[in-house]
């Protein structure tokens, strides 16, 4: 295992961010020495749109490789294979990934094991962790049982208890120790309940807590850098502070400039490759 709890709960209180990111940089050095930063091209799609062929077309022309579908909602699961094949078949250039809030509702269901097989059998390729949500380790297995890998996502801010997220890390190091098939981790910072932009979690915490989430999942192969919410900046920091992806680039509520972000990949010293795509499917493999 990578960092321990006590050990992690020590770099929380530690005011020496510097030594943090250099810690957590030699694991990232560790297990990519070749020096890239990947980075996708997934678009997001409303699941219950009528026009599939017409909304993958668009995404396609965005440079998607991927597409998570939302909106499923109360749709019963087999609605959702009825979805899923649609969009498998006139759009099958694009890896269809679902929002794991979508799959917590079939897990705590009970819906889970063969139906799960089934959504992978119509095309389903992984889930995605929601941005607004920490991610739940039960979720996650279900869909590895089915054999689909995910992205996990967990939280931080004011209200949350470092031992708490600490916890988390862990519970997320034993189920990839398990199964393998955790491919990456994404970090999101919690507003504040005060509504101020002012008290919301800081670029140094971010940065802090990111480190820590390298170093604690030190068998997780992906961690990225959250640029949509931390900005461009943040995110070329954040590649020496133990990321090695930038997310993303067409993203839920925002995108950016692939160019741009390859400039930065470059001007921070790495090499900038893209993933998911067809020819390069480092996330499926």
């Amino acid at each position: 295992m990578g960092l321990t709890r006590e050990q992690a709960w020590e770099c929380f209180a530690s005011d020496d961010l510097i030594g943090i990111g250099m810690e957590a940089d030699a694991v990232r050095r560790r297990l990519h020495p070749e020096g890239v930063i990947s980075y996708a091209l997934n678009a997001y799609a409303d699941a219950s749109g009528a026009a599939v062929r017409e909304a993958g077309a668009e995404a396609v022309d965005r440079g998607a490789t991927g597409i998570v579908l939302c909106g499923f909602g109360a749709s019963s699961a087999q609605q959702i294979e009825a979805v899923l094949s649609e969009w498998s078949t006139t759009a099958s250039a694009l890896r269809l990934g679902m929002l794991e809030s979508e799959v917590a509702m079939l897990v705590q269901a009970g819906l889970v094991g063969e139906i799960l097989k089934r959504f992978a059998q119509c095309g389903l390729a992984w889930i995605e962790g929601d941005e607004m949500a920490s991610s739940s380790v039960d979720v996650h297995r279900a869909a590895h049982a089915a054999g689909l890998v995910t992205v996990a996502s967990l939280q931080f801010g004011e209200d949350e208890r470092k031992d708490d997220f600490v916890a988390r890390l862990q519970g997320f190091w034993h189920l990839q120790a398990e199964t393998g098939r955790v491919r990456a981790l994404a970090l999101h910072g919690v507003p504040a309940a005060s509504g101020r932009e002012l008290d919301d979690p800081t670029a140094v915490e971010y940065l802090k807590t990111l480190a820590i989430c390298r170093m604690v999942l030190d068998n997780v192969d992906t961690v990225e850098a959250n640029w949509q919410q931390q900005g461009l900046k943040v995110m070329q920091m954040a590649l020496r502070f133990g990321a090695n992806d930038a997310g993303s680039l067409l993203g839920r509520r925002a995108q950016t400039s692939e160019e741009e972000v390859r400039r930065l990949i470059r001007d921070a010293g790495f090499q900038p490759v893209q993933r998911n795509s067809l020819s390069t499917a480092m996330f499926f493999n």
